[in-house]
């Protein structure tokens, strides 16, 4: 008779990741289950894809988010939107995903069951296949409950270049309201409680990406402001194509009650991160069009133009405030908000 795993009670234990009995019993009863499909099927040290000859997008990352679960997602939840943003903001189409979990000795299976069926579900709705994975335990202490590592892969369908240099007077469009990831967070983290919950806006953007792509708007770059916000976007669009930015304040989109945390906390809402947003430079005979395309997608809904390319051989960042006034926007020093993703 198979022993099963108790998935309610059981904890995780240096077997688990050890290579024998324990560890074949944790990928079938739980992570082949969950990620289900024809590749992770063939069960081989490598999975074996069909991309045909077409040009691939591949993006590598690692989630280290403290808590694990926060407002609005979790730590597997956030691992694959995170992963399927970076593929398809370079205009691929994201097709499949590895997946590799560091796992503390003595975390809950019930908590690792939640993240996994967790992950499976928002690579379900994002239409992506996790294909191949790895599970390493480390001992109690050693660790922070679990890490996971994740690489996208994509295949470009259409011929798009969206790395192109950005020409003075292109717009400057964001998708929707900023912070609210961090801010999410941060009041999990601390024990905060607002009069208005905040939720973390992590979400896969593909969706909204290839309507985007497919409006035939002339799209110079997208980036998502992940960590550092969109002042660090913006900096580095800046510094990379060696042009000036300016944005409104009156125009970006920040909820109330962000406003008020930052406030409270002395943190600029644009320095902190965001899990399902986008902003994107656009050629400016297109960008009412492209902002009208956009409103029409459920994640950008609340989509602005924040501001526009110009001429600055100092590749500054500048800002006009709500009031009238005028200040440089720059690159947080350190983190303000570390273990955020």
């Amino acid at each position: 008779m198979s022993i099963k795993l108790n998935l309610k009670k059981d904890t995780i234990d240096l077997s688990h990741g050890a290579g024998g009995k324990a560890m074949a019993m944790l990928i079938d009863q739980l992570f082949r289950k969950c990620f289900d499909n024809d590749i992770l099927a063939q069960q081989s040290d490598a999975a074996v894809l069909s991309l045909s000859a077409k040009r691939i997008a591949v993006s590598t990352d690692t989630y280290v988010i403290s808590p694990l679960f926060f407002p609005g997602g979790d730590i597997g939840s956030l691992a694959i939107h995170g992963t399927v943003n970076d593929v398809a903001l370079s205009g691929a189409t994201v097709r499949y995903i590895t997946v590799g979990l560091v796992i503390e000795e003595g975390f809950p299976l019930s908590d690792l069951k939640r993240i996994v069926e967790s992950m499976a579900l928002a690579a379900k709705l994002a239409g992506v296949c996790i294909v191949t994975g790895d599970t390493k335990v480390v001992e109690r202490g050693k660790g922070d409950g679990v890490f996971i590592n994740t690489t996208g892969i994509g295949v470009f369908d259409v011929d798009v270049n969206w790395q192109q240099r950005p020409q003075i007077g292109d717009k400057i469009i964001l998708s929707g309201q900023i912070g609210n990831h961090g801010v999410a967070v941060m009041s999990k983290r601390q024990n905060l409680s607002f009069d208005s919950k905040i939720v973390s806006d992590s979400a896969a953007l593909n969706g909204l990406i290839a309507q985007m792509r497919d409006s035939g708007c002339l799209i110079r770059t997208m980036r998502d402001p992940t960590r550092g916000g969109i002042a660090a976007t913006l900096n580095e669009w800046a510094h990379q194509f060696g042009v000036g930015v300016h944005i409104d304040e009156s125009n970006i989109p920040v909820h109330p009650t962000v406003q008020s945390a930052c406030e409270l906390l002395g943190l600029d809402p644009l320095n902190i991160a965001n899990e399902g947003k986008l902003l994107a430079i656009v050629a400016a005979q297109d960008a009412e069009k492209l902002l009208a395309v956009m409103r029409q997608h459920p994640l950008a809904e609340q989509a602005a133009m924040v501001g526009e390319i110009t001429e600055d051989r100092n590749h500054f960042v500048s800002l006009t405030t709500s009031f009238g006034g005028r200040r440089m926007v720059q690159w947080i020093s350190g983190e303000q908000l570390p273990r955020i993703c």
